[in-house]
């Protein structure tokens, strides 16, 4: 075949299925999957540049439970749960920490305002038998010495860790390769081809067209935008900007120790001495303006809650685009033609979801079965809106 219309060729056997998009999802899929199926990745910037790169790796499954969210709830706790092995296992494949830590949560509040808030939360959290309690501003204060002179308490989460992102997106990658995964950056896919009603592989931005038996769309935000179905049958993900920046704190006597959630902002600390605090949330599609606004936002919520931040120097500021669904939950399963698989519109949670995403879709797209997990979250839960519009 010409450079411009060769194939992947398959492996003897097993099924040839392409992934579009190297991010947490698409490398936590293609990972699981190479050891029976024939791989390839195709991203159209750097492995792991996206979502996954902005991203403030919080693992917040009981915090930020909210009504309505029950089944998202659900999801993400069955996905707390395979964290441990997950990290462990990521270890021992690609030799990198990614830095799990156990510390928990805490749910600020400055005011009695926010207390009041926080606390009628906390009451439908409870009916969910989430692992939550609300601790005095002096119980609060003993955890976290650092926090502003006046508070009101906090709820304290002891199973919402975090982990390092961006060593993450590193261990994937390693992983998925070393189990047989061919990895291809900056190769943007324009379209999935489709013939007779079926997949058949995708086709790239340069002209070269990737056979397959089976094609994931994990493309994040950008998911939408691949042509090959009619707009009515993709999924309905858009980009939702955030702006975040890193603090430096002396890793040796850091300020925060937790994952403080804080009116109006987030705050991550790393071990190397990094404090990740995000993250706006703006609906202006693929915009990357970095603002004084933004930032202002983001800075003056983190000195609210913790004042020495101001005597800390800034280490890095960023805009990502998180992947958005209609109802900001993830679409996972089957596409609207055979051979076909969405993986998207993970929005705040894709690191959360990292472990059941790669799992589930696995044992989907090789074994025909659908987790319980994931059940909730296929592409049909949009069709009677569709069809009303």
């Amino acid at each position: 075949m010409s450079d411009t219309n060769r194939s992947v060729a398959p492996s003897i056997g097993r099924p040839r299925v392409v992934i579009v998009g190297a991010g947490v999802v698409g490398l936590g899929i293609g990972w699981r999957l190479a050891g029976r199926a024939a791989v390839t990745i195709f991203d159209r910037d750097k492995a792991g540049a996206g979502a996954s790169h902005a991203a403030a790796g919080m693992l917040a499954a009981c915090c930020e439970a909210e009504p309505g969210e029950e089944a998202l709830v659900a999801l993400g706790r069955d996905s707390q749960a395979r964290w441990p092995a997950f990290a462990s296992e990521l270890l021992r494949t690609s030799g990198i920490d990614v830095e799990l830590r156990a510390e928990g949560t805490l749910v600020l509040a400055l005011t009695a305002d926010d207390q009041a808030e926080i606390v009628n939360r906390l009451e439908f959290q409870r009916r969910l038998d989430l692992p939550l309690e609300w601790l005095s501003a002096a119980q609060t204060r003993a955890r976290e010495p650092h926090l502003a002179g006046k508070i009101a308490g906090a709820v304290f989460s002891p199973q919402d860790h975090q982990v390092d992102n961006r060593k993450l997106t590193q261990a994937l990658r390693i992983a998925a390769e070393a189990t047989g995964a061919k990895i291809h950056e900056q190769r943007p896919v324009k379209e999935i081809v489709v013939q007779s009603g079926r997949a058949r592989g995708v086709l790239l931005e340069d002209g070269t067209i990737a056979a397959a038996d089976i094609v994931v769309l994990a493309a994040g935000a950008w998911s939408r935008g691949i042509a090959g179905l009619p707009p009515d049958r993709r999924p309905p993900v858009r980009p939702v900007k955030g702006q975040m920046l890193a603090l430096r704190m002396d890793a040796n006597a850091p300020l925060l120790s937790h994952v403080l959630w804080a009116p109006g902002a987030y705050l991550v600390p790393r071990r190397d001495g990094r404090l990740i605090v995000g993250g706006t949330v703006e609906e202006k599609g693929f915009d990357e303006t970095i603002t004084a606004g933004g930032l202002l936002t983001l800075l003056e919520a983190a000195w609210r809650a913790v004042p020495a931040v101001e005597e800390l120097p800034v280490d890095e500021i960023w805009v990502g685009h998180r992947p958005g669904s209609r109802d900001d939950a993830p679409i996972l399963g089957p596409g609207p033609v055979e051979g076909l698989f969405y993986a998207t519109g993970h929005h705040r949670n894709g690191i959360l979801l990292a472990p059941v995403t790669a799992d589930a879709m696995a044992r989907l797209i090789l074994d025909d079965v659908v987790e319980p997990a994931i059940k909730p979250f296929g592409l049909e839960r949009f069709q009677p809106a569709r069809a009303a519009e």
